[in-house]
């Protein structure tokens, strides 16, 4: 039987293989774009413990969720599996990476320019930007409440006291019904298109929950726009297809094999396929695009011996200030679950930077949220308090009975066993990325007859930026006269944690130096592209989302140039 045939296979739907899907669709091509996980309707996304015990994703267990966790030698990393690839999960920030960033070291204290640099990306910053809907959070508006949220005014305090650079960055996220009206939580959105899920939406509903996946649909995730639109242009979007082989064909052109999954039926066999294209775009990420060409390695001769190398964390590390005081000396109000997940940025200067010092790389500061559910956690997690209060109620109630007592009320002593909230409330979560050294290696290590992905990196090169950074978030904790906690989920796992692997398929200038070149075209095999993050040969140090999705604009404008 003859191969089914596109003119582009898309393996991801993440912010390279959306932007991609829809450049290419739009201009009359037939593109396939392949998606391992789920499509996930707003009002789908789990909130019940049994529901997210289950949102995982690894298929030899019968799991199919949207949370992918990675675990390697000396470090962790989270991802995303489902339509619409990590912009499920992520914050939602879009910040262009500074103009002066795009180099990277060459190992013997030099720096070299990227091959892509801020004006080649410039107009394609703009055209994601405008799809994605990108409006900083409305603090400065006169409507409802965003102008007291707690969290940001306490972020764009602590840079005052600093005397560092602050911000309200864009967000993906829509707070308005539409161009024309004042945000207002909880409202119809009048969208400009449908979405292939055929659902409606409401504008920001302000509880934190962006990262576990969006229930209203407020948040600006590519499947309902990128996605969308490239479904209504012909692409055949399809999920649950884990792609396993990729071969070149003869001639030109690529055989694409993968899995199909079914999570009704998980035990039976998995239906493997075959599909090919003049044209194949590796999108699954830094970690799973890497993956693929390091497994295919033997089918795919003469790669860069780059591969698996410039694997770069983007200078992860999250710290939280702890029961904050106002200036009376009472606890303060940071309410961390009041907003969309981040709000503002404090940004650190690199050297490359006017008035930088030699030696400091850049990072933004962040204040973070996460939904109410947490609250509740922490407060039941202070078992002292707890069972001071219990013990003190059942002593007040067995007084009563023994006395007889005539008080029927009783709501107080009720109310009395609850916590007063404090220890959640004066609570912030602060999130930093930044320039880390990419000197990381990807590489597969074998067990019986599966091979897993293994990335061997040590913070231990980037010491002066952690040192930096970490500094920085026991500052900004003073200014709330808080206590700051480091990096506690690397303390639990005794390994660092990111949430934005980049590099292992860096761009260079020729295969000695990088994988892909300018447009992420696989140097000695032609139609075969990477665009994502691993393409990145430095870490990007803003949250790297709109980067990746201007670097796909960028090569996809290319591959339709020529």
């Amino acid at each position: 039987m003859p191969l089914e045939h596109f003119d582009a296979i898309i393996v991801g739907s993440g912010f390279g293989g959306a932007v991609s899907a829809y450049r290419l669709t739009e201009a009359g091509q037939q593109v396939c774009v392949l998606e391992r996980g789920q499509a996930y309707v707003p009002g789908s996304f789990p909130r019940s413990p049994q529901a997210v015990r289950r949102n995982f994703w690894d298929p030899r267990q019968d799991l199919f969720g949207m949370f992918s966790f990675w675990s390697f030698q000396a470090s962790e990393a989270l991802v995303a599996s489902g339509l619409g690839g990590g912009s499920l999960i992520y914050a939602n920030v879009l910040i262009r990476k500074p103009e002066r960033w795009f180099v990277r070291e060459d190992g013997r204290g030099h720096s070299l320019p990227w091959p892509v640099q801020r004006a080649d990306l410039e107009p394609h910053y703009d055209a994601v930007e405008k799809i994605l809907g990108a409006q900083p959070y409305p603090f400065h508006s006169n409507q409802g409440p965003y102008k007291q949220t707690p969290k940001t005014l306490a972020m764009r305090d602590a840079a005052a006291k600093l005397g560092l650079a602050w911000e309200l960055p864009n967000l993906a996220v829509t707070f308005a019904v539409d161009g024309g009206s004042p945000p207002s939580p909880g409202q119809l959105i009048n969208d400009s298109y449908p979405n292939l899920h055929g659902v409606e939406r409401q504008t920001c509903r302000l509880c934190g929950e962006c990262d576990v996946g969006c229930n209203y649909g407020s948040k600006n995730t590519l499947d309902l726009n990128y996605l969308s639109l490239a479904r209504q242009s012909g692409a055949d979007l399809r999920t649950l297809c884990d792609v396993k082989r990729i071969e070149p064909l003869e001639g030109e052109g690529y055989r694409v094999s993968y899995d199909r999954h079914d999570p009704n039926d998980g035990h039976r066999p998995v239906q493997r396929v075959s599909i090919s294209a003049k044209r194949l775009i590796l999108a699954a990420g830094a970690l799973g695009s890497t993956y693929l060409l390091l497994k295919n390695r033997p089918s795919l001769p003469g790669l860069s011996p780059a591969l698996g190398t410039r694997y770069s964390t983007n200078g992860d590390l999250l710290a939280f200030a702890t029961q904050a005081r106002d200036e009376q000396g009472g606890p303060r109000r940071l309410e961390p679950s009041f907003g969309p997940v981040i709000t503002s940025a404090i940004l650190g200067r690199d050297a490359l930077d006017p008035g930088g010092k030699p030696g400091e790389r850049g990072f933004y500061l962040e204040d973070a949220g996460y939904p109410q559910i947490v609250n509740w956690l922490v407060e039941a997690a202070n078992v002292g308090g707890n069972l001071g209060r219990f013990a003190r109620g059942l002593q007040r109630r067995l007084l009563a009975w023994w006395t007889n007592s005539p008080v029927s009320e009783v709501s107080a002593e009720v109310s009395a066993l609850l916590s007063n909230g404090i220890m959640s409330s004066s609570l912030l979560p602060l999130l930093v990325m930044g320039r880390d050294m990419p000197d990381g290696r990807m590489s597969l290590r074998q067990v019986k007859d599966h091979q897993y992905l293994d990335v061997s990196w040590s913070p231990k090169p980037s010491r002066a930026y952690f040192q930096r950074v970490t500094e920085i978030c026991g500052q900004v904790a003073g200014t709330m006269d808080a206590r700051v906690i480091h990096n506690p989920l690397s303390r639990i796992f005794r390994r660092p944690i990111t949430v934005h692997p980049l590099g292992g398929c860096p761009m260079g200038r020729n295969a000695g130096e990088g994988v892909v070149d300018r447009y992420g075209q696989v140097f000695g095999h032609p139609g075969l592209f990477v665009l994502d993050g691993a393409v990145m040969p430095d870490s990007i140090g803003p949250n790297p989302s709109l980067t990746i999705a201007a670097f796909a604009d960028f090569a996809a404008q290319h591959i339709l140039d020529t």
